[in-house]
């Protein structure tokens, strides 16, 4: 299979406390954490981490904490949030991410589960660990990231008067991490990630992308999460690059953030890239006709030119709409977490977004594949990055068939379940990813499905459901859709259907443009419609033979994957009726 092509060697493999020291002598006066509040900006240099840590790091020791014993860490986006896990690493221990959208159960059942011996977290989640702390026997200590007056008796994220320990020589095959993800079941994992896993991701990502001192990272991704973790936490540390946390996830905010940090590199999910896209779409439908026609024009000489022109002429005839965006200085929007829809990324290439879309999972800690900035295939999700080793396995006549991977990065397994861990190991060692996909002539992967997904008709036709719902997502009417085998209503034979959110925003813009009220009936009309016009670009058997509405968005992941196993075998089941869509 082909190779990335790399852009410098890599700086080699080190644990993660050894890279906190090494890039704290390397790049000391240089910003690595920042963030805006209510007084300004908060900044830690580089500096300022090679001090802070190897005290928070004794704090604990005089706490009890042993080296192999677990650390939470719970809390917002923010540069304490790094601070706590450096701290537990450096002191020897395991870092154990909680994701601050679960909820007080799950909270619970990871720390009883890892036997966390402490846990930091910020004032806004405190209530909630004081709640479930006594049922956890080998909870110890809670430490606040903020000042908390109100509660004297717990520790603060403070370094006052305490003198610094060494770090811990850890060895690379040391467990660093335990991640716990929702597996398709719901049932939550705990993926073992050792240094090894961890920092050899990192420094391949380092061979693949041009940054270092000068850039800045702009956070906006759940920090707990292995992509925002190893490739904008870790990565951008271990070659001096700032990293910014929003304040906020609230859309003015953002923007307010990224004009006043000028980031060059953001890492996204594809469901952020749609909303900025149709965010802009929908500014220039509001926008005056001699506007409107301007940008149209541009968007057309654009497309006209970009083939010629390697992409060139987009990122300067839409130059100021990017600036506007915040994303003036971009060199690079990296989009992970769940598959990219093809007319997002085409529309973003058009504006001249420089997008790219790469692939990994919470147990190849995480990145696999990415594409090469120099040569984007942003249908695809690129090539394997250095060190990573891609297959199919037992391909069928179109090539489709489950990604396989091999790597220094790929985890040790699950843990406390090594029945679980075998099932996706095959006995040569390959991880089974549970995706679908391709390998091209040039060597660029293509997801088409999870392997759990996939749809079998009666003719014995393979129907991926991610392929049709990122089609006929190119709807400005639907802003989610899954598509699932359901029940037809008399028959009760099985047939494809679909469950549709609709864009009730841009439903609104549809009723002030035809000064009408939209009914419920006029909704379903419009959503058929849409779904008739799109299906008309999808085979036969492809398409929905009919569809329901919800009123409310779908639940998500913390990467914004809907969560699919909650609707299908219900669906499936339950199913009454619906509205027909066309066939």
């Amino acid at each position: 299979m082909k190779r990335f092509p790399t852009v410098r060697p890599g700086k080699g493999w080190i644990t993660i406390p050894e890279m906190v020291e090494r890039s704290a002598q390397e790049f000391s006066s240089a910003v690595a954490l920042k963030m805006r509040d209510g007084q300004g900006w908060r900044e830690y240099t580089y500096s300022d981490l090679g001090e802070i840590i190897p005290k928070l790091a004794a704090f604990l020791k005089s706490q009890g904490f042993q080296p192999g014993d677990r650390g939470a860490v719970l809390g917002e986006n923010r540069p304490e949030w790094g601070l706590s896990y450096f701290a537990i690493s450096w002191a020897g221990g395991i870092v154990v991410p909680l994701d601050s959208r679960a909820t007080l159960h799950e909270w619970r059942h990871i720390n009883l589960d890892a036997e966390c011996k402490v846990i930091f977290t910020s004032q806004r989640f405190l209530p909630d660990v004081l709640e479930f702390a006594p049922d956890v026997p080998s909870l110890k200590t809670i430490v606040v990231m903020d000042p908390h007056p109100e509660l004297p008796n717990i520790p603060q994220l403070s370094t006052q008067n305490l003198e610094p320990v060494p770090r811990h020589p850890f060895d690379l095959e040391d467990l660093a991490l335990i991640l716990y993800t929702s597996g398709t079941t719901g049932s939550s994992k705990g993926v073992m990630l050792t240094h090894k896993n961890i920092m050899s991701n990192v420094d391949a990502v380092y061979q693949c992308i041009e940054y270092g001192v000068g850039d800045t990272f702009f956070s906006v991704l759940p920090i707990h999460h292995v992509f925002e973790g190893t490739a904008g936490f870790l990565t951008p540390l271990y070659n001096g690059a700032t990293i910014v946390y929003a304040r906020s996830l609230r859309p003015r905010e953002i923007r307010e953030d990224m004009l006043a940090s000028q980031p060059t590199v953001m890492l996204v999910v594809p469901l952020l890239l749609e909303k900025i896209l149709l965010g802009i779409y929908r500014e220039v439908r509001h926008a005056p006709v001699i506007k409107k026609g301007l940008f149209h024009l541009l968007k057309g000489t654009s497309k006209a030119l970009n083939p010629i022109l390697g992409g060139k002429a987009a990122h300067v005839l839409f130059k100021k709409v990017r600036a506007q965006a915040g994303f003036g200085n971009i060199r690079y929007v990296i989009s992970g977490g769940a598959a990219l829809p093809q007319w997002v990324a085409k529309g973003m290439e058009e504006l001249g977004f420089p997008v790219l879309q790469g692939y990994g999972l919470s147990e190849t800690a995480p990145v696999l594949t990415v594409n090469p900035p120099d040569k984007p295939k942003n249908a695809s999700v690129g090539l394997p990055i250095p060190h990573v080793e891609i297959k199919i396995v037992d391909p069928g006549p179109d090539g489709i068939g489950e990604i396989a991977a091999k790597g220094p990065n790929v985890m040790k397994g699950y843990y406390k379940n090594p029945e679980v861990t075998k099932e996706v190991f095959t006995e040569d060692g390959w991880f089974l990813t549970g995706d679908l996909g391709y390998i091209d002539d040039e060597g660029y992967l293509y997801i088409t499905g999870r392997k759990k997904s996939v749809i079998v008709t009666r003719g014995g036709k393979n129907i991926y459901p991610e392929e049709i719902e990122a089609h006929l997502s190119q709807s400005p009417y639907i802003a989610e859709i899954l598509v699932l085998m359901g029940i037809h209503p008399v028959s009760k034979d099985e047939e494809l259907q679909a469950i549709v959110y609709p864009d009730y925003d841009a439903l609104d813009a549809y009723a002030q443009e035809h000064g009408k009220e939209l009914t419920e009936e006029d909704i379903y009309k419009i959503i058929e419609q849409e779904i008739e016009r799109l299906s008309k670009d999808l085979a036969p058997y492809k398409r929905p033979r009919r569809f329901t509405i919800r009123e409310e968005e779908f639940p998500k992941t913390t990467t914004r994957k809907i969560k699919r196993y909650l609707f299908e075998k219900p669906y499936k089941e339950l199913r009454e009726g619906g509205k027909p869509a066309s066939s």
